[in-house]
């Protein structure tokens, strides 16, 4: 298991060897006697190198969490070292999820513990849970994306839950013209720069965390963190599209959420591990991830 984790990982036999400081064909032979023990290959083997099979995603999935009790036990009952409990996640950047985090965290109070929150773009986002970087990926879907996204989450052998569904908002500081409104159309907030979050050169539409395709908008400036978004929206009265569930204990006094006028709609949801074990930690980051959503209802 301990191998075949390592190679997933490297994405190449030769550098997974070399993590591992063995041969490179005593590694390669002990991978094909597991694949034949197991009765399926792992790996599919090309010129270009390898990449995991789906059988071998699942696979990986379950072996990397027995791999990290395993670690921890080890730890404490052979080595008697202080055992530090791991968990990642990687998220759009979503206020309600961060305070989560913040939860489960202060849950945590006196114990040992390496966590890791990302706020990052899309496609990292699944590329962190496919990867087994992150344990748990924090994304939307909606009408525009969900037959791309939905390819993507059978590919790279992802499961995605549901969380949260909502209308569109816009994020505006308290002195814009349109703050005071009980909601907004598009066309009014065309007069107005559109804020949007980077997603890297050559990222395709359906990885906005906009829902609205912000192309229609004739001034736009691209950001990559929220505190960057704050600023712009008070300096510029600029404005953002988001789900509108901010959580106030991160939100300043200056900011209001107001609903556009439009049918669009997007579900906010959890990516992980198609058929692989979510570990304790991340069972409880999800509990408290649906209770923090349902206090803002």
């Amino acid at each position: 298991m301990k191998y075949a984790v390592a190679v997933a990982r490297a994405g190449s036999i030769t550098e997974a060897s070399r993590n591992l400081f063995i041969s490179q064909p005593s590694l390669s032979a002990s991978i094909r006697e597991l694949e034949k023990e197991l009765g399926f290959a792992l790996f599919r083997r090309s010129s270009h190198g390898i990449s995991v099979t789906k059988d071998g995603m699942e696979f990986i999935g379950y072996a990397d969490q027995v791999l990290q009790q395993y670690r921890l036990m080890e730890r404490k009952y052979l080595e008697g070292a202080e055992v530090r409990q791991k968990f990642s996640v990687s998220m759009q950047h979503y206020t309600f999820a961060v305070h989560a985090f913040v939860k489960l965290v202060r849950q945590l109070s006196g114990e040992n513990y390496e966590f890791a929150l990302c706020e990052t773009k899309t496609i990292q986002v699944l590329e962190d849970v496919r990867n087994l970087v992150s344990e748990i990926g924090v994304l939307y879907v909606n009408s525009g994306n969900q037959n791309v996204m939905a390819r993507y989450f059978r590919d790279y052998g992802l499961r995605f839950e549901p969380l949260l569904e909502c209308g569109i908002y816009t994020y505006l500081w308290k002195e814009h013209p349109l703050a005071g409104r009980d909601s907004v159309t598009l066309e009014s907030l065309s007069d107005y720069i559109c804020l949007s979050f980077d997603q890297g050169v050559g990222n395709p539409w359906f990885f906005s965390e906009e829902v609205v395709n912000t192309d229609r908008f004739s001034r736009r400036i691209r950001v990559s963190d929220r505190a960057t978004v704050l600023n712009l929206l008070a300096g510029l009265n600029a404005f953002i599209l988001c789900s509108g569930k901010i959580e106030e204990a991160y939100n300043t006094d200056g900011f209001v959420a107001v609903p556009v006028d439009t049918e669009e709609r997007m579900t906010v949801g959890c990516v992980t591990r198609k058929n692989a074990p979510v570990s304790m930690i991340g069972r409880k980051y999800l509990d408290l991830l649906r209770e923090t959503i349902g206090e803002e209802k």
